[in-house]
């Protein structure tokens, strides 16, 4: 459709090429056009369709003589075929040549008749024993297909009897090109290609083997690796790839030399060909990125969509090759190694089943092609297909040897996958191509060690819950095992178990961050992201128990018991007039509620506090990440650069890595925080707990706190100065006092400074406490309930100073039945994180040096904050792969837990020590 062509019976006057041609009509007597076009010409015996002159079968056509001058007419002479000459015309038809040496070897002539047999162009003799007559058929098994192939008609009963008869090399590769184009199957028909291949091999063993390799026979391709059971294993596993592999270090070899032999569908070599320049890789790339794929170390993985219409204009015939890999021996001498083919779509019989890991079943083969759009024509060979088959998945497998500690390899292993596609509409249609490379070993070791360490880990965790549950159980007060119980174990087991399988994680990631990275030779090589899915269901499954765990704190710290004992005593009376009945008393003056309001502000703000700056965590943690480039340490390759070039490949991404890059990251810059805050910030510019306790004691105020029903923490507030309502300048003569030691000390007991302490009360205390404490939340009952003789606010305020009086009576030893001892804890006992003894008659304050009254803040609770964090983190990391929403979405999960932690816990500290929630900002 690009140029215009004369008609039949016309010849051309002149020509520029395209549309512009003149043509001139041949006279009666000359009706008959030259090969040229260019002249008419009389033809003695005929005309094409094409207006052109014809002759016999075994004469040529003659327009010209010798020296070139055209002739009237044309002539057709008969071509010689006696013994002196042996000549017969060529494919042309234009000059008479010797004829195909098959003729003459059985004819002594150019003649093949009866009882000779002609086939495919060649002659063979009729009293010789030829092949079985061969079955030209293609099976197209994904499209359930079975076609009559107009290539193997016309080359396959040929090609295999030239085999045969002559060991003719090139036919012998033609065959054995055609039993790959059948995927190398064999089917019920022993006459089909792969029969026919199959019947020379057995039958050829005269011929002796090649290059020492029992399964390439003299003259013949070499397509299968044998059919014993277990074979395949002793291929890929009983002989070590002899080269060394290094990813640092002088002398590393870090490039897999491929090379390939290829051969046109006709059998004839082509040429040895480097795989470097994307020879197997259908997709289009820069060469930079298409040679990456063959660096050894990084998983290399490519997949895109391709039109028909490209593969059947770049891929019109066959290139089949065979794969080898280059090597330098001990002598300096080049070697090949060859390298065995898994083709997925082989079916040879049912005892091999290319399928699965099990190298048992497997059929090795050698020789493969990228797209076959040759087999499935028809009819014509020049007629687009009705069916092509492409290698739409290839995948190169290295595989590490075990316990190797210099980089050993086995052979490599190329995978293939054949997509069958029934030819409709070349334009519109596509098909998806994939090439990777992959490096694996063998991760059962791996495995059974990590197996061992979560069952050893996973008994302590359930020790560790069944003493937290036993601690529990004491400072509840009860000793009865009940439902609760058995759900307030499952939950310390969830917390417990949680970080099992955090510390597994973490140290699984940073073990292979820094043995593969940091390796020289190469000794261990990182899990294949289908070996991957154990590793993520940890992260999962971590990520959940600790999220329960979490909620269980947060709803904890959301329903303790805290009240603030005033200290303050009414200094002076004042008059008070009596409401109704016109005169005034004196009583007591009031003491101010503000020291009350401001310590709950106080204790308000320091809820959230933690020990790290969470903003600043995400913001380090992401600028490590995406800027300094430490994220480029997660990409399955063996640099360990913070850097990568644009231009290069940029290998995919391990979750393993990716998981032990941004969970070391965390956890070491939350380190730092700790130590800097610790250190540094809380010792020379403020400790807001500490700040808390000597804002107590300067106000007055003791804070009262039960986390469990006879458990909880006391802070002694008490002033040394006897009262805390006073003007500046008496405040400032205290406070000089205490500095210079002219009073007493803050402690609870005479001659300490001991302030905070965990407490275990008596039953006894607690049944008072609770009575008085109703009286104090009634107010919020049902309103048929509340006394309607009496104001709501005035029930309230009599029951926050009885509750205040009691508590204070009670740290001064006015109750002898409700007392209380004050006692070191013991070492197990801190270790534990329990107690011994039971409060039965009296109470026990055990000193606190460590203010664990955190343990009821965010504060005290930093370890299973961070650990939230940084699992969350990793679950939304590891499900969009990136670091950046990864950040985003895990502050605004922080800022949203610090509002509800926030606005309930502040509603909890109104409800319990009746401030008014319109004081505390």
């Amino acid at each position: 459709g690009s140029s215009c062509v004369c008609q039949p019976g016309y010849r051309m006057v002149s020509s520029n090429g395209g549309s512009s041609i003149i043509c001139e009509k041949c006279p009666e007597n000359m009706s008959g056009v030259t090969q040229d076009g260019w002249n008419c010409i009389i033809c003695p015996t005929g005309l094409t369709s094409e207006g052109k002159c014809k002759c016999l079968n075994n004469e040529i056509l003659v327009e010209r003589s010798v020296d070139g001058i055209l002739l009237n007419e044309a002539l057709c002479v008969l071509c010689n075929g006696s013994e002196q000459s042996f000549s017969a015309p060529d494919s042309t038809g234009n000059r008479c040549v010797r004829c195909e040496q098959t003729f003459i070897n059985v004819s002594k002539s150019c003649d093949c008749s009866s009882p000779n047999i002609l086939t495919g162009g060649l002659c063979f003799s009729g009293s010789e024993s030829l092949l079985p007559k061969g079955v030209a058929i293609v099976r197209f098994g994904q499209l359930g297909i079975t076609l009559m192939s107009a290539w193997f008609l016309k080359n396959l009963q040929s090609s295999a009897s030239a085999c045969w008869s002559y060991s003719n090399l090139t036919a012998c590769q033609a065959l054995g090109n055609m039993c790959v184009m059948n995927m190398n199957s064999l089917s019920s028909s022993s006459s089909d290609a792969c029969g026919l291949f199959q019947y020379i091999y057995v039958n050829t063993a005269r011929l002796g083997i090649a290059h020492s390799i029992a399964f390439w026979r003299h003259n013949l391709p070499w397509l299968y690796y044998g059919d014993q059971p277990g074979l395949a294993s002793q291929v890929l596993e009983g002989n070590h790839f002899p080269t060394i592999f290094s990813f640092k270090g002088t002398d590393k070899d870090v490039k897999l030399q491929f090379i390939a032999a290829s051969f046109d569908a006709a059998g004839n070599f082509l040429k040895w060909q480097s795989l470097e320049g994307g020879i197997l890789q259908l997709c289009p790339d820069t060469e930079t990125k298409l040679n990456a794929a063959y660096a050894f170390g990084t998983t290399y993985q490519q997949s895109c969509k391709i039109s028909l219409s490209k593969i059947l204009l770049d891929f019109a015939n066959p290139i089949f090759y065979d794969l080898f890999l280059e090597y330098n021996g001990d002598n300096g001498q080049q070697y090949l190694w060859a390298v065995p083919v898994l083709n997925l779509n082989l079916q040879y019989s049912e005892m091999f089943v290319n399928q699965g890991s099990n190298m048992n079943n497997w059929l090795l083969t050698r020789r493969f092609f990228l797209v076959d759009a040759l087999s499935g024509r028809e009819n014509d060979l020049g007629k687009i297909p009705r069916v092509i088959r492409i290698a739409s998945k290839i995948t190169i497998s290295i595989r590490l040897v075990s316990h190797t500690q210099r980089g050993t390899i086995y052979p490599p292993l190329i995978t293939i996958a054949y997509t069958d596609v029934l030819v409709q509409n070349p334009e519109t249609q596509s098909v998806t191509v994939s090439f990777s490379v992959n490096y694996e070993m063998n991760q059962s070791e791996a495995q059974i060690q990590t197996d061992i360490a979560l069952g050893v880990l996973g008994g302590l965790a359930v020790l560790r819950s069944l003493l937290k549950t036993a601690g529990w159980k004491k400072r509840m007060g009860s000793s009865i095992i009940d439902l609760q119980t058995v759900l307030k174990f499952l939950l310390f087991y969830a917390g417990d178990l949680a970080n099992v399988f955090f510390i597994i994680t973490v140290g699984t990631g940073i073990y292979w961050l820094v043995f593969f990275k940091g390796q020289q030779f190469v000794s261990v090589l990182l899990p294949l992201p289908s070996q991957e899915e154990g590793f993520v269901t940890y992260i999962a499954c971590a990520f959940s128990l600790k999220a329960l765990q979490f909620l269980q704190l947060l709803v904890s710290q959301l329903t303790i018991d805290i009240f603030f004992i005033d200290w303050e005593r009414p200094k002076g009376k004042v008059l008070k007039a009596v409401e109704g009945e016109g005169v005034t008393k004196s009583t007591a003056a009031p003491v101010s509620i503000w020291r009350t309001y401001f310590i709950a502000n106080e204790w308000n703000e320091i809820q959230t506090l933690r020990k790290i700056n969470p903003l600043f965590q995400v913001l380090a943690v992401l600028f490590f990440l995406e800027v300094v480039g430490f994220s480029n340490l997660a990409l399955m390759d063996s640099s360990s650069s913070l850097t990568r070039s644009s231009e290069s490949y940029i290998a995919p991404w391990s979750h393993i890595l990716r998981f032990g890059v941004s969970a070391a990251l965390w956890l070491a810059i939350a380190f730092l925080q700790i130590i800097f805050f610790s250190v540094f910030y809380e010792r020379f510019v403020e400790d807001k707990i500490s700040q808390f306790v000597d804002l107590c004691c300067v106000s007055n105020i003791s804070v009262f706190l039960l986390s469990h029903s006879c458990f909880g923490y006391y802070i002694h507030g008490r002033s040394v100065h006897g009262h805390a309502d006073t003007n500046m300048e008496e405040m400032n003569m205290n406070l000089k006092r205490e500095a210079e030691n002219l009073c007493s000390q803050r402690g609870l007991l005479p001659n300490t400074d001991d302030q905070t302490f965990q407490i275990s009360i008596s039953r006894k205390m607690r049944l008072h406490y609770d009575r008085i404490h109703e009286t104090l939340t009634r107010k919020r009952g049902p309103a048929r309930l509340l006394d309607s003789s009496a104001n709501t606010f005035e029930q309230s305020t009599r029951a926050y100073n009885t509750m205040n009086k009691f508590l204070g009576s009670f740290i001064d030893h006015v109750h002898k039945e409700m007392d209380y001892i004050v006692k070191d804890k013991l070492l197990l006992e801190r270790i534990l994180g329990m107690e011994f003894m039971e409060p039965i008659e009296k109470s026990i304050f055990y000193n606190d040096e460590g203010h664990s009254f955190s343990d009821v803040l965010y504060y005290g609770n930093e370890t299973t904050l961070l650990i939230f964090d940084i699992l969350f983190f990793s679950i939304v990391d590891l499900a969009s792969q990136s670091f950046v929403l990864a950040a985003i979405l895990t502050y605004l999960q922080q800022e949203i837990f610090r509002f509800i932690r926030n606005t309930l816990g502040q509603k909890n500290l109104a409800s319990k020590t009746l401030v008014d929630e319109r004081f505390l900002i």
